[in-house]
């Protein structure tokens, strides 16, 4: 039962604590006026859900974490056929993969490629399990010129091919200026962090924490506002200081052995719910600001390696291009699963045998 309650705990706090870093960067992205197709709790699948206002939300079937799908982040030089692609689609509403090659000239797979880009842009709805050859259809909409509802699958007026391509790609983070594309970025690490010092703020001056006194008798202990936040902020520098001794060859190994996987995360998660309610939210602030400096890290996929990412195009002002991209998203995934086992045997060691 032991064992059930730490899987519980760990997956309440995760789930919570990505959904908050995800919602940083959808309301982003919202703010600026970019599409976001989905925001689910849990990891990408089948799901249950609604929509609403051009959105997806809902539940995965393996409810751990969450994500929100920005549009138009996909790497590399804009696919040249866009503009084209986006007119055949829109007039015919059911578009074929095959029948558009013919029309603009270009391969079967170009055809492809230019489509599943029009998918992430969120313009159309890519093939379906059903399908049996690459067919995509235009998302539903609210004609609010016209008052009426388009289906998904149906045409959509247009007057104009080279407006509609400029009116949807505003919609897009490609089309948003580097400091904009910035808070995006940024705004899943600024939720984490905010979200950790409202916690301490409730766990430390609403709830108020049980310390000893010289003596050794227990007092409970409430502090001010002000104290809550300078802790919680003492606290983040302390996480900035350790995440950053990773990077010093002398300081790697300390910084790597005071660290924790999920197994040492799932046992404590146990041990501060066991302690009460205002330990269990200080655990809560201590993993939300883990989450959100261990993605400032300047590793892709992590929010901090695509933001060293944009930096570099801004200054070179060159494209990265998506092999690039993935290489370095390979290798950034290989020194993570590397920490992981590395954290993951020091837990085993720890919690199980007893050796440390």
């Amino acid at each position: 039962m032991d064992i059930v309650m730490m899987v519980l705990y760990l997956a309440i706090v995760l789930s919570i604590l990505v959904f908050v870093h995800e919602g940083g960067h959808y309301l982003a992205a919202r703010a600026f006026g970019v599409r976001v197709t989905e925001f689910m709790i849990g990891l990408p699948g089948p799901n249950i859900g609604f929509t609403w206002k051009g959105t997806r939300y809902g539940l995965t079937a393996i409810p751990l974490g969450g994500y929100a799908k920005v549009c138009g982040m996909e790497p590399g030089k804009e696919n040249p056929h866009i503009e084209k692609a986006l007119a055949y689609a829109y007039t015919h509403g059911t578009i074929y993969a095959d029948d558009l090659a013919e029309e603009i000239g270009i391969s079967v797979d170009d055809a492809c490629e230019v489509l599943y880009v029009l998918e992430d842009w969120g313009c159309l709805v890519g093939p379906k399990k059903s399908d049996e050859h690459n067919i995509f259809r235009t998302r539903a909409f609210r004609d609010a010129k016209r008052g009426i509802d388009l289906k998904e699958g149906e045409p959509r007026a247009f007057e104009n091919s080279h407006d509609l391509y400029l009116e949807e790609r505003s919609h897009t983070y490609r089309s948003l200026p580097f400091w904009k594309r910035s808070v995006i970025l940024l705004g899943g690490i600024f939720m984490n962090l905010l979200v950790a010092i409202v916690l301490l703020v409730v766990a430390f001056s609403v709830i108020g924490v049980d310390v000893a006194d010289k003596t050794g008798a227990m007092q409970h202990i409430v502090l001010t506002p002000m104290e809550s936040i300078s802790a919680g902020v003492t606290y983040i520098g302390m996480v900035v200081q350790a995440v950053a001794g990773l990077f010093n060859p002398q300081t790697a190994m300390q910084s790597v052995e005071g660290s924790t996987s999920v197994m040492g995360m799932a046992v404590m998660s146990k041990a501060y719910a066991d302690a009460g309610l205002a330990m269990f939210l200080q655990f809560m602030a201590m993993i939300s600001v883990s989450l959100g400096i261990m993605n400032l890290l300047p590793i892709p996929p992590l929010d901090g390696g695509r933001f060293v990412i944009e930096i570099f195009q801004k200054v070179s002002r060159r494209v990265v291009g998506y092999k690039a991209m993935n290489y370095m998203s390979i290798a950034g995934m290989a020194l993570f699963v590397g920490f992981f086992v590395i954290m993951l045997n020091q837990d085993i060691q720890r919690f199980v045998f007893g050796n440390w």
